[in-house]
């Protein structure tokens, strides 16, 4: 369809829903009458100022702290089972703590400082610049809001898919305050705290703090005494095979905040926060297991304790699911590892640096601090100045294959050190008929990736880095709203960003040497390929210490033009379009440098959006429901994805793979059908589809016009039900259900979809396996009941998350071509969890 016929269909389709829903129906007034609620007004600051949310020119998803309380919601990717077409989730061992943020087809599944995030995220308006650190706990929320669709003009930097953004409360110096305590499955032990309190008439302070701690529910077993007489030696000290878990949570952090207003005109908010992370290396299950378990001269990664032959990597070690012929009892192999994060391959002249023993982790300590302040010039006159420091250590482990086998290890660590100002200046001129803002942003950011990468399957073991990552972006901004009348207005934007990033690889081997001859198979020796014995170590990565490529300079202009007109008081129709971009940069996994013929040193330029969107916001029925709907069409460009897309691996690069038509529709409804009842729901569809390829299918690493961009489900739906019953045990009892629906989504950029390959050991018990990196959909069900006495002094709250103990991966890692492994991240079973919360 094109995007004309796509736009008259929607504009029609508008027009319909808004003839049908503009007419108050007869029943609102009866219903009111019967003693209904009428809906709460939401304020949201998307556009530089406070409004309503029913008058915002924009597809926004709300949620204040009260409500992510009564879903039990604690962490950031929670808040997106609401929001239609948005996929947060938990990254995979592979990446370390942080998150994967997909809006309508545009995001990110890659840490690295060289590729940015599509969808911005922001904490009281300091952007964050990485996947890493941005998998927030949500202690003292005001609220959360997620915009959907390129915020190019209001957002700036990398929202190009959308931006999520945090605000905490406020103090107020009311003396509130409150104390919860929490335990539950695998463990699980919570404490929250807040006290807000005043110093002085003008100034007041907040603090809060969060500890948790839980046992992960993936279990690392000892393979060599769950398997006695399968040749694999026994780790682990006794008669327990149970060497430890993946999963498990252990953090703690904390948040001083102050505002003083020394005038009516001047309000200064200063606050900085604190998190500590110090949990066990991330869940990871092996799905697919298909190496024959030996390097480039057919010597065993693992030697039999038997006879010393090969033991192999295939489904004999894949616990469960259509790859395994695991033969374990006792245990769920749902939630089963044989990772041992230690490599036991004997060493060799070409690889001498073993064994190498790593300790499963996943760490990072995230601190800051944030001055807001505000100066009110004159009634009509507001600057406003965002001045922040951030910091964060990033450091994990990942034993890729889950299991005694060293195909992949590597543990990394990222640094990160940032600081930011943003000026604004909103003006209301006209008599109040034009509201505009101006402003200038700045970003400063100095990271480093440091790493030991131990890859057998490829023959090399090396240190990567420190690679210093200097990038910095300066952008000026405008944006204005004009009321035409009381009811219509025209809402416009513009930026200018300029981005400067730099990049230099190290590239040493692990007793710090630097690789210095070339590989003797280049140069005729008879040799089992660049990694056989009579290779010097990590031949492959001559030249790349020091290597450094040219900086990348980029510029982007960005506008946003929206209409909007109110037909009744009960309903507002807007129609806009806006653009958005994403910033280009290196390749920052070469293998092969720029002196070689298979040099991966190279860049790839910035991607951009043109994107449409018609949409409406109703409250209907005196109040008591609310229904806001957006249809949208993107124009995607110069698509970044990470491909295997080298002549020789191994090979994991960014490129800009193509164009493509993004089409879908999204729908919210709240409903307070009566006092004690209330129901809110979501609906997303969405229809991706590349129009055009920038090389061959075989160039792009197998891409082809018929796949999606990862973790893009093309409908998802939610559902909440709360029903209020007031005098039980002096108190109230609130019992709520909250689902959520996804449909499959594919987790790379190269659509693995149950793909039959031979098994390199048959004679394990099967000849073929079945490759995937598909998540099929799946539903989840969560149940929360909550007793409030009569002051609501007191609370006592019981959840049962995962109530169907539904099966599923919030992740996968398919490698199944190369290294010849797969690996995914299970989510929880079901759990429950028991809160007692005293306010004061």
């Amino acid at each position: 369809m094109s995007m004309n016929k796509f736009m008259s269909a929607m504009l029609g389709w508008a027009g319909i829903v808004g003839v049908m829903l503009a007419a108050p129906p007869a029943v609102a007034q009866e219903a009111q009458e019967e003693g209904t609620m009428m809906l709460e007004e939401i304020v949201v600051t998307a556009q530089f100022r406070e409004q309503n949310l029913q008058d915002t020119p924009l597809a926004i998803t709300a949620v204040n702290s009260d409500m992510m309380e009564a879903r039990s919601q604690t962490s950031i990717h929670e808040v997106a089972a609401q929001a239609p077409n948005v996929t947060l989730t938990p990254q995979g061992q592979q990446n370390g703590s942080g998150m994967i943020a997909f809006i309508r087809g545009v995001g990110q599944t890659d840490f690295n400082y060289a590729l940015e995030p599509g969808v911005a995220i922001y904490v009281d308006d300091v952007y964050i610049p990485s996947l890493t650190g941005s998998l927030m706990d949500l202690m003292d929320l005001d609220r959360v809001e997620v915009l959907r669709g390129p915020q190019g003009t209001l957002s700036g930097r990398n929202a190009i898919g959308g931006a999520i953004k945090l605000f905490s409360a406020k103090p107020q110096g009311d003396g509130s305050g409150y104390l919860q305590v929490t335990y539950g499955s695998f463990d699980r032990i919570e404490t929250r705290g807040m006290f807000d309190f005043a110093i002085s008439d003008d100034l007041f302070a907040r603090v809060s703090a969060v500890s948790k701690s839980a046992d992960g529910h993936v279990k690392r077993l000892d393979y060599g005494q769950t398997h006695p007489g399968s040749g694999v030696p026994v780790m682990g000290q006794g008669a327990d095979p149970v060497l430890g878990t993946l999963g498990g949570k252990s953090y703690v952090g904390g948040r001083i905040a102050l505002r003083w207003t020394p005038s009516e005109k001047l309000e200064i908010n200063i606050a900085g926060d604190y998190t500590r992370e110090r949990s066990e290396g991330i869940e990871s299950v092996l799905l697919y297991g298909n190496h024959p378990g030996t390097n480039a001269d057919g010597q065993p990664w693992l030697p039999s304790t038997i006879d010393g032959s090969v033991i192999p990597l295939g489904c004999n070690m894949v616990p469960n699911g259509v790859n395994s012929c695991d033969t374990l009892t006792g245990y769920d192999g749902r939630y089963v590892s044989y990772g041992t994060f230690l490599d036991q391959t004997p060493a060799t002249s070409q690889s001498p640096y073993k064994p190498l023993a790593l300790d499963p982790h996943s760490y990072l300590d995230n601190y800051g601090i944030v001055a807001n302040i505000v100066y009110d010039i004159s009634d009509n006159l507001q600057l406003t100045s965002i001045t922040a420091w951030r910091e964060f250590q990033s450091d994990w482990t990942q034993d890729v294959d889950n299991s005694p086998l060293a195909n992949q290890q590597l543990r990394q660590r990222l640094d990160n050190t940032q600081w930011s100002q943003e000026l604004r200046l909103n003006a209301a001129l006209m008599d109040d008929a034009l509201e505009l803002t101006v402003g200038g942003f700045y970003f400063d950011r100095d990271g480093s990736l440091n790493a030991r990468v131990d890859l057998n399957y490829a023959g090399i073991d090396f240190i990567h880095g420190p690679d210093p990552t200097p990038a910095t972006n300066k952008a000026v901004f405008g944006n204005f709203i004009y009321h035409v009348t009381d009811d219509f207005n025209v809402t416009g934007g513009i930026r200018y960003s300029e981005d400067h990033k730099e990049y230099v690889f190290y590239r040493r081997n692990p007793d710090l040497t630097v690789p210095s001859a070339p590989c003797a198979y280049f140069l005729g020796a008879p040799v089992a390929g660049p990694t056989g014995i009579g290779n010097d170590p990590n031949c492959l990565l001559l030249g790349l210490n020091g290597d450094a490529p040219p900086p990348f300079d980029g510029s982007s202009t960005d506008w946003r033009i929206a209409l909007d007109y109110r037909l009744n008081d009960d309903f507002m129709v807007y129609g806009q379009v806006a653009t958005g971009y994403r910033a280009g940069g290196f390749n920052p996994r070469p293998f092969f440098g720029s002196t070689s013929p298979f040099n991966q040193i190279k860049q790839f330029d910035p991607e951009n959006i043109t994107a449409y969107e018609i949409g409406f916001k109703a409250d209907l029925l005196d109040n008591t429901v609310r229904l806001n709907g957006a249809a949208f069409y993107n124009d995607y460009q110069d698509i970044i994805l990470t491909l295997a897309a080298c002549p020789i691996s191994p090979c994991l690069q960014p490129n800009n793979v193509g164009t493509a038509e993004v089409k879908g529709v999204e729908f919210e409804v709240t409903i307070r059908p009566t006092e004690a009842l209330s129901i809110d729901g979501s609906f997303s569809y969405l229809d991706f589809q590349y129009t055009e390829l920038n090389a061959t299918e075989e160039a792009l690493g197998g891409l082809t016009l018929d796949m999606i961009t990862p973790y893009t489900p093309e409908t998802a739906f939610s559902f909440g039900v709360q029903y209020d019953i007031e005098d039980v045990f002096g108190g109230s009892l609130s019992a709520r259900f909250d689902g959520t629906y996804q449909s499959k989504v594919y987790t790379e950029a190269i659509n693995v979809d149950n793909v039959v390959v031979p098994a390199n050991n048959p004679e394990l018990g099967l000849d073929n396996l079945v490759a995937s990196n598909k998540i099929d959909g799946y539903f989840l069900g969560n149940l929360r009941f909550t007793w409030r006495d009569a002051e609501e002094d007191w609370q006592v709250a019981l959840e049962v998350r995962n109530l169907f103990d539904k099966y599923y991966f919030t992740s996968l890692y398919e490698q199944y071509a190369s290294p010849q492994t797969i690996s995914g991240a299970p989510g929880l079973p079901r759990t429950w969890a028991l809160t007692v919360k005293r306010n004061f």
